[in-house]
């Protein structure tokens, strides 16, 4: 069946969205989809956005038609408004965050681990399967309203964090596809979607927003991450173009650390009332200061909100207990925290590493947000004289919601630009829906002709490859790492890293390392790497897999060349070629197998 329409999905952290435009529309009228999802036992409404929660209800919670929705009858557990309520009062039944958890390597996303830290008796799923769900919600609420438009015959785009490395890109995909997504579906950085949804609205008009050597920056703070992108106005054949020409680390700092910095306040509020939370309250509590914090922070905001979590002793009248948090104590914790004023030389602040360490999600030790994009326009300024000095802006995530603070992050670009500062690109403030838009927008435009972003790949890749040599009793063989793909690489390239023969163990259960870079621009492919800093290079997921023995050749070690490609679809692969037969295998960087 020939696509009808380009389906834009903005899978978020902390509510998804659903966007499309007709593939016949002469002008790209971007609409969304009313999602239909429970909000309470039986009770189903259709809302502009599904949470991306999912409640796992206990054994007598099911059944009677509680979970059924109109495309489904009987389901065990609900994804959407009704789970985002249920994360207060049951949070060890509620899956939060799972593409926070996409992206840490230090656990296997394929494991049944969310919720995280729930009693070992109870239900939990996967951070894959977590997303694979909210997928599916979407994408029966898109054939129930259009049944005569199958999603899998549809021009997909999905979004992903610009600072999602190839594995957690990987990853997303394979969610995707498990929930029946196309294969063609592409893969679009949320910072450029904002772009795409600005784009959108403005039409031609923003060559007149933008001129030659204009440095725009998105500033995309969600409800799990930061995210950074430099976008430079370039001129081609005598037009005007976007290039991306920077991203920024991956940065676990957001939404949900300032829900659980007002949980924090509000726990020391409870202490003072002589009531001490237990480690279940303090979960609940934490799900409660998200409904504070957008309600308090809001426009026309009330001045202040009660929070209150469910009550675990005998003692505790109407089996609740509550504090009043004020709409200026919100305020200041958040933008005090979140988004101080700091000098643009200022880097963010390290403390010494605990010893032992809980595995939860890697959240940044310094939560100040200006800090790191201090930081990001440093690094990316190096060797140019000084720190990048963005000439526009433009604002993406839930928290710019809060006027508090898109006005502090205005002050502290201006105090760094000097004068007003930086000019901000904002038609109308639509914070929620712009990535999804966005995405739409793109996959349109790739269609039927438009603006495009270009950029290539966010990051530079490298694997690492152990030296020869003599051993040393308790020390490993140092590394070298060979660059198989520079920062820029475009879509449908492929390369054919130069090298010598490089042994690649076949036949037994081996480690292969992968490292990658946003800010190393000078690499070119086949450039060998003998020293690095942390600070510009990390190690993404290690691989432990068994490859097929070449039966040209019975040796445990073959020796081969790399074949890098960027796919039409936006994802990374490695081929390890035979230079002695016609073997070849493609290094998977979406999974970490456990024997």
């Amino acid at each position: 069946m020939t696509a009808q329409y380009v389906v834009g999905i903005d899978l978020g952290t902390t509510n998804s969205v659903l966007a499309y435009i007709p593939l016949e529309a002469e002008e790209p009228e971007v609409q969304l989809l009313p999602i239909p999802q429970l909000v309470a036992p039986g009770t189903v409404e259709s809302l502009g956005a599904l949470p991306s929660f999912i409640y796992l209800p206990s054994e007598h919670e099911a059944g009677k038609g509680a979970f059924d929705l109109p495309w489904a009858k009987g389901s065990d557990y609900v994804v959407g408004e009704m789970a985002r309520r249920q994360a207060a009062d049951v949070p060890d039944r509620t899956v939060g965050a799972a593409k926070s958890w996409l992206c840490h390597g230090r656990v296997d996303r394929h494991d049944d681990i969310l919720p995280w830290n729930a009693p070992a008796e109870l239900e939990k799923i996967s951070p894959v399967t977590a997303s694979q769900r909210c997928l599916e919600h979407l994408i029966a609420a898109w054939e129930h309203a259009f049944p005569h438009a199958p999603v899998a015959d549809q021009h997909v785009v999905l979004t992903v964090p610009a600072s999602f490395d190839a594995a957690a890109r990987d990853l997303t995909r394979e969610a995707a596809l498990a929930a029946c997504l196309p294969d063609s579906l592409l893969l679009l950085e949320e910072p450029q979607a904002a772009v795409y949804a600005w784009v959108e609205k403005t039409g031609d008009r923003w060559r007149k927003s933008l001129k030659l050597d204009d440095v725009l920056l998105v500033c995309d703070v969600g409800g799990g991450t930061s995210d950074f992108t430099l976008v430079k106005v370039a001129e081609e054949g005598g037009d005007l173009v976007l290039q991306r020409a920077a991203v920024g680390n991956h940065l676990l700092v957001g939404g949900d650390n300032m829900d659980l910095a007002l949980a924090h306040a509000a726990a020391e509020m409870f202490s003072k009332k002589k009531t001490t939370l237990d480690p279940w309250q303090s979960v609940s509590l934490w799900h409660s200061c998200r409904t504070a914090k957008e309600t308090l922070l809001a426009a026309n905001g009330p001045k202040t909100h009660t929070i209150s979590v469910l009550g675990r002793g005998s003692k505790l009248v109407g089996g609740t207990v509550s504090i009043e948090m004020k709409r200026k104590q919100a305020t200041d914790i958040l933008a005090d925290g979140f988004f101080p004023q700091c000098d643009i030389d200022q880097r963010p602040t390290r403390r010494l590493a605990s010893g032992f360490q809980e595995i939860g999600l890697p959240f940044e030790q310094d939560t100040a947000i200006t800090r790191h994009l201090a930081a990001f326009l440093q690094d990316h300024g190096a060797g140019q004289g000084g720190p990048v000095l963005p000439t526009h802006v433009l604002l993406n995530g839930g928290a710019f919601k809060a006027e508090a603070l898109s006005d502090r992050l205005t002050k502290t670009l201006a105090d760094w630009t000097g004068g007003e500062g930086p000019r901000w690109l904002e038609e109308e403030r639509d914070l929620d829906n712009s990535v999804a838009r966005g995405a739409a927008y793109y996959g349109w435009a790739k269609e039927r002709g438009g603006v495009r972003i270009r950029g290539g790949t966010a990051r530079s890749y490298y694997v690492g490859i152990e030296t020869a040599g003599l051993a040393i009793p308790g020390a490993p063989r140092p590394l070298r790492l060979s660059c198989v793909a520079p920062l820029g690489m475009e879509e449908g390239d492929q390369s054919d890293v130069p090298s010598q023969e490089i042994g690649l163990v076949v036949g037994e259960l081996a480690q292969f390392r992968f490292f990658s870079s946003p800010i190393r621009k000078q690499d070119k492919v086949g450039d060998v790497l003998t020293s690095w800093s942390d600070d510009e290079l990390a190690e993404t997921d290690s691989l432990e897999a068994t490859l097929d023995r070449d039966e040209a050749i019975d040796e445990p070690y073959v020796p081969v060349t790399f074949q890098s490609r960027v796919t039409e679809l936006g994802t990374f692969e490695l081929w390890c070629v035979s230079t002695k037969s016609d073997k070849k295998w493609k290094l998977e960087f979406n999974a970490r197998e456990e024997d």
